[in-house]
């Protein structure tokens, strides 16, 4: 089912999931900034990204609006947040395209088209807060193919929490308190909506009903809690190919790792 404008009010809903994220990442834009700024100084001003896991697309709206020259695919799975993503953002004066695949899948490249892979390579892969729930195997494995499609010299640029390793327990303590402080602040303190609060609100609107079904049959009982530690990232980028691995932003946890195919 395909809903409309006057059916839905898709930038109502975009503010609400952004300000549902910054709740628990009160240094989100801070995170996108610094990444953009990765991008401005290693590529050219006119280059293709792809937003990986990128829900309704927070990357590539904030990415498109400060590269005017840039494009970029959008990738994901859930079709509420892509229905909120295509509402709201729409296809960004032809410079942004959605593609809803899945990435558990080991042909999920194939879904970006070949004349983003051919013709003009791949120079940047972003993703925020979002491969934390592939399990290792999965995510070694995604790296792999990142390998394959980003260009010499072109960057992959993860945000997210990435875990201390068991060996550090004091810096996995610090890291938690710190954040069940930051969102008691959030969402008890100034009663803001938080993830849980977002997706009930989701639900009780008419007119997702059809894409709710739809999410229910794609995710089932998949699983989102693997979050591998930040040695496995680096090690997995490392062996698809990535030159030059490091993290470049960094509180407690919450971090941005970089990688230089």
């Amino acid at each position: 089912m395909t809903l409309t404008n006057a059916q839905v009010d898709w930038h109502h809903w975009l503010q609400r999931w952004d300000a549902q994220q910054s709740g628990y990442l009160p240094h989100r834009e801070e995170r996108f900034q610094a990444m953009f700024d990765v991008l401005e100084q290693v590529l050219p001003p006119t280059f293709v990204a792809i937003d990986l896991a990128c829900g309704p697309g927070a990357i590539s709206q904030r990415l498109l609006t400060r590269f005017p020259q840039a494009r970029c695919i959008a990738v994901d799975l859930d079709p509420v947040l892509l229905a909120i993503g295509r509402g709201a953002l729409g296809d960004m004066a032809g410079r942004l395209r959605w593609v809803e695949v899945d990435l558990m899948q080991e042909n999920w490249v194939q879904h970006l088209g070949e004349q983003h892979l051919g013709e003009q390579p791949v120079d940047a892969v972003l993703t925020t807060t979002a491969l934390h729930w592939l399990s290792s195997d999965r995510l070694v494995g995604l790296y792999q193919q990142l390998g394959a499609i980003v260009r010499p010299g072109g960057v992959f640029l993860n945000s997210d929490v990435l875990p201390f390793p068991s060996y550090l327990p004091t810096f996995t303590t610090l890291s938690k308190t710190m954040q069940s402080r930051q969102e008691q602040q959030a969402f008890e303190n100034q009663g803001g909506e938080n993830w849980e609060q977002w997706w009930q609100a989701v639900a009780d609107e008419p007119a997702f009903a059809s894409l709710l079904e739809v999410r229910k049959h794609r995710f089932g009982t998949r699983s989102t809690e693997f979050e591998p530690i930040l040695d496995v990232h680096e090690a997995g980028l490392r062996q698809a190919g990535f030159q030059e691995v490091g993290v470049i932003w960094q509180r407690f946890d919450d971090r941005i790792l970089l990688a230089v195919r």
